[in-house]
Parts: structure tokens; C-alpha cells; sequence
């Protein structure tokens, strides 16, 4: 379960995070030489406030979830068109995919939050269920 996070609440990091990627100087661009690799990892309980709480947003869908979507409006406009055997086939595929739909809206939208930590640090559109009141 996400918690509610608000602006200005405290805030602690719920699990250990290993960010990695590029790391570049503030004002250069990506390809300019002053780009890099590189890592750091933030402990569990690390501590910060929130400064920003997006509004929810649907989450990426899978090429699975895509599918049905696709298959299950295409069988609830021409499904009763279709031949019986094209209609069971049809029907057959929706069903093997509606575990994966259905899993992906149980999940339902997905907050995310800015929150600069206590070691000035700030992670900007991290999932707010990374976090827990502190």
C-alpha cells in the first residue's frame, strides 16, 4: 500500500536505492566531455522532506496488458461478427491475458514525489511508495 505522503512531511527512505547512470555537470550537455558514469547508494531510513507530490498517473503498460486492451475492445465490437471458431480463438487469447490485466489494475495509479534528503540530496519523480513517515 502507498502511504499519503504530504508536502513538508518527513519522510525516510523504506529501502536500501542504488542509483546508476550517467552523471553529468550542472549547464553541460549530455554529450559534452564533461559527462561520466556513475553510482551512489542511499541507505534504508535515509531521512528528508517531501517537497512536491505529483498528482497519480496511470502506470506503463506491458505489451501483454497492451494486447489485451487490444484484443478485448476488438471482440467487443466485432466478436459477434466473427466466425465461432475466429470468436473462440479470440476469446481464448483475452482469457489467457486477463491475469496480466488484472494484476496491472490492482496495482492501480502510481504517486510520485520530489523529496530533498537530510544529506542534500534530491530525488525528483521517485515512486512514493519508496518511502514511510519518518
Amino acid at each position: 500500500m502507498t502511504p499519503q505522503l504530504q508536502e513538508g512531511q518527513r519522510v525516510k527512505l523504506a529501502a536500501d536505492l542504488r542509483l546508476a547512470g550517467t552523471v553529468v555537470t550542472t549547464g553541460a550537455s549530455p554529450e559534452g566531455e564533461d559527462t561520466g558514469v556513475g553510482s551512489l547508494a542511499l541507505a534504508s531510513g535515509t531521512t528528508g522532506t517531501v517537497e512536491r507530490v505529483d498528482a497519480p498517473r496511470e502506470r506503463e503498460q506491458s505489451h501483454e496488458v497492451r494486447e489485451y486492451v487490444r484484443l478485448k475492445a476488438l471482440m467487443d465490437d466485432f466478436g459477434h461478427q466473427m466466425p465461432p471458431a475466429s470468436r473462440q480463438q479470440l476469446q481464448e487469447q483475452v482469457a489467457s491475458l486477463e491475469p496480466g490485466w488484472i494484476a496491472h489494475r490492482e496495482h492501480g495509479p502510481r504517486v510520485t514525489v520530489r523529496v530533498r534528503l537530510d544529506n542534500g540530496f534530491v530525488l525528483d519523480d521517485a515512486r512514493a511508495d519508496l518511502f514511510a513517515p519518518a
